[in-house]
């Protein structure tokens, strides 16, 4: 006889849940919606179509989705967030990866932690790659080190000339220095990169425009 355990009876749980959203949706729902629309003038129920058929397959798609806009949750000092086990683990973990470090230096920059970030980027094995030294760029010229921040950037751009991250950035601190021709420099190159649509180079339009010297 086979075990049932816990893992297993999450699968059969998660299974069963899946096709009950779908049976609600292509059934129940449909049903429900045919027997509203039979109480509503044809020009109202033309109307309402377009609406329904969004509502009928939004929920059906997004089973899917729950995880990718998911963010990077915060860990208590000293802890890191694991991308293996999904849970904040001590940061001296020699399991803990250095793209783990790295992504969560930069999670803590973004939320104005930037000696946290700096000291965290510190402990990677190897922090000589592009991104850590943009994260190391970014959280440096946000302390005030502008300087110290361009030579960091400029050190992930000779490691990845493509990375458009890090040019946004670099744009930025030119700005910082009065420098908005070698921003606007980057942003050329960013849309050689990825276009005019990319974040990055909206972010760094909008810095520019922003800018009273540009």
């Amino acid at each position: 006889m086979t075990e049932t355990t816990p893992q297993l009876i999450r699968q059969r749980y998660d299974s069963f849940t899946l096709v009950l959203h779908w049976v609600t949706a292509v059934c129940v729902i449909p049903q429900f919606t045919m027997n509203l629309f039979s109480f509503l003038p044809s020009a109202m129920i033309q109307r309402l179509l377009p609406v329904v058929f969004v509502l009928l397959t939004t929920p059906v798609f997004a089973a899917g989705d729950d995880n990718t806009n998911s963010k990077t949750p915060d860990c208590p000092t000293g802890q890191v967030y694991d991308s293996t086990t999904k849970q904040c683990v001590p940061e001296k973990t020699s399991q803990l990866s250095d793209k783990d470090k790295t992504s969560y230096a930069y999670h803590l920059a973004k939320k104005g932690e930037y000696q946290a970030a700096l000291d965290l980027l510190n402990t990677l094995k190897n922090g000589d790659t592009a991104e850590a030294w943009n994260y190391r760029g970014y959280a440096t010229r946000k302390l005030g080190r502008t300087d110290e921040g361009i030579g960091y950037y400029q050190r992930s751009i000779a490691l990845d000339p493509t990375y458009a991250k890090v040019r946004e950035y670099l744009g930025e601190a030119w700005l910082v220095k009065g420098r908005p021709d070698l921003a606007k420099a980057q942003l050329e190159t960013i849309a050689t990169l990825c276009g005019h649509s990319c974040e990055e180079y909206k972010d760094l339009q909008a810095a520019i425009d922003g800018h009273p010297e540009s």
